[in-house]
C-alpha cells in the first residue's frame, strides 16, 4: 500500500495570505501584487490612496512597507529566503519592491514566531488595562524598530506625553471640522460584514470619558456608543524615520510591522494614533517634540488590553496579477 504524504503549503501562496493582514489607514489596502518566475511584486494602488487624509501617500507606502515584511516573514517561515529591493525602477514610483526567491533557509524561532503573530496582529481601538508594559517589553519594541533601521521613541515623560495629546487634540479638531475629511472617512466607515475593506463599525472602541488624555480618532457613529474609561498612563510610541523620502516610508513601513509583531508576541495591543502625522502642521511640531532627529511617521499607543476583532481583508487572489513567461523575459 503507498502512503501518500500532504505537499506542503506553497510558500508564495502563505505570503500572499500574510500580505493582505498588513495594516492600512481605514483599512484601504492599497496594494497589488505581480507574480514571475521566483519573484513577488508589490505596487502601490493609486485607487487606494486616500487623497485627503494621505495626499501625498505615504502613510499607502508604510502600508505597503508593512505588506513587504509580512511578505519575507512568510517565507523565510516557509523555508526559504528571499532578497528585496525597494523601488527598483525609477521609471515605475508605483512598483515599490521585487522580493526574489531565494534557496531554502532554516528559519530562527524568532521567524516563527513573527510570521505567527501576522495572523493574530489587531489593531485594537478599545480601552487598555493600568498594567504597566514592561521594561523588557519596551526594549524589545524599540530593538525591533532598530532592526529595519528606524527608531521607536516611547514618550515616558509626562511633559513629553501632554504635548503630544495637544497635538492629538488640535488634529482631531481639524480633521472633525474638514467635510472632505469627513466625507472620506465616512466613506471607508462601512456596516459589520457587508464589505471587503474599510473600518466596520463593530471594531471602534467605545467614547472615551470627558478628561481622557489621548483623543481618539471618532468614526461616524462614535455618538451612539458607550462611554468607558480609558488608562490613565497611556504608552504612547512615535516610530520616526532619519529621512522623509519613500525609500525612508517603506522601510518605516517595514519597521512598523515588526514593532507590531514583536508586541502581538508579547502579548501586548497597539492602535494608530494618526491624526497629529496626518497635519502637516502637527507633524512638524512632534518632529521638534523629538529633538529633531527623526521624522515622525507612525504614532501608536500601546498596553495591555482585550482580544478585539479582526478587520475585514481582500483576498489574495483579487489583489494579484500573474505575468506570463513572455513579460518576466522583456522585463
Amino acid at each position: 500500500m503507498t502512503v501518500t504524504h500532504p505537499q506542503p503549503p506553497d510558500p508564495v501562496a502563505l505570503a500572499l495570505e500574510a500580505a493582505v493582514r498588513a495594516p492600512s489607514p481605514h483599512n484601504t489596502q492599497p496594494w497589488r501584487f505581480e507574480l514571475g518566475r521566483d519573484r513577488i511584486d508589490v505596487l502601490l494602488d493609486p485607487a487606494r490612496v486616500l487623497p485627503v487624509a494621505d495626499g501625498d501617500a505615504r502613510e499607502a507606502r508604510l502600508s505597503c512597507g508593512a505588506a513587504i515584511l509580512n511578505i519575507q516573514l512568510a517565507l523565510r517561515a516557509a523555508g526559504r529566503a528571499s532578497a528585496v529591493r525597494l523601488l527598483p525602477q525609477r521609471a515605475r514610483p508605483d512598483l515599490l519592491a521585487t522580493i526574489m526567491l531565494r534557496s531554502s533557509c532554516r528559519p530562527t524561532p524568532e521567524d516563527r514566531a513573527l510570521a505567527r503573530a501576522v495572523l493574530f496582529r489587531r489593531s485594537n481601538r478599545r480601552p487598555f488595562t493600568e498594567r504597566p508594559v514592561p521594561r523588557w517589553v519596551r526594549h524589545a519594541l524599540m530593538h525591533a524598530a532598530a532592526v529595519e533601521g528606524a527608531e521607536l521613541a516611547l514618550l515616558e515623560r509626562p511633559a513629553d506625553l501632554d504635548q503630544l495629546a495637544a497635538l492629538l487634540r488640535h488634529a482631531e479638531y481639524l480633521q472633525r471640522e474638514d467635510p472632505e475629511f469627513q466625507a472620506e472617512l465616512s466613506r471607508w466607515t462601512c456596516g459589520d460584514g457587508d464589505r471587503d475593506d474599510g473600518v466596520p463599525a463593530g471594531v471602534g472602541g467605545p467614547r472615551p470619558e470627558p478628561g481622557t488624555l489621548l483623543t481618539l480618532r471618532r468614526y461616524p457613529d462614535s455618538d451612539d456608543r458607550p462611554e468607558r474609561p480609558y488608562e490613565r498612563d497611556p504608552l504612547v510610541a512615535v516610530l520616526g524615520s532619519f529621512t522623509d523620502t519613500a525609500l525612508a516610508q517603506l522601510r518605516t513601513g517595514q519597521a512598523m510591522q515588526r514593532v507590531l509583531l514583536t508586541g502581538t508576541t508579547a502579548g501586548v495591543s497597539a492602535s494608530f494614533l494618526s491624526q497629529p502625522v496626518e497635519i502637516p502642521y502637527s507633524r512638524v511640531s512632534l518632529r521638534r517634540l523629538l529633538g529633531d532627529r527623526a521624522y515622525p511617521q507612525v504614532v501608536l499607543r500601546i498596553g495591555y488590553g482585550y482580544a478585539a476583532p479582526p478587520t475585514p481583508r481582500r483576498r489574495p487572489e483579487t489583489v494579484t496579477r500573474y505575468r506570463s513567461l513572455a513579460e518576466g523575459a522583456a522585463r
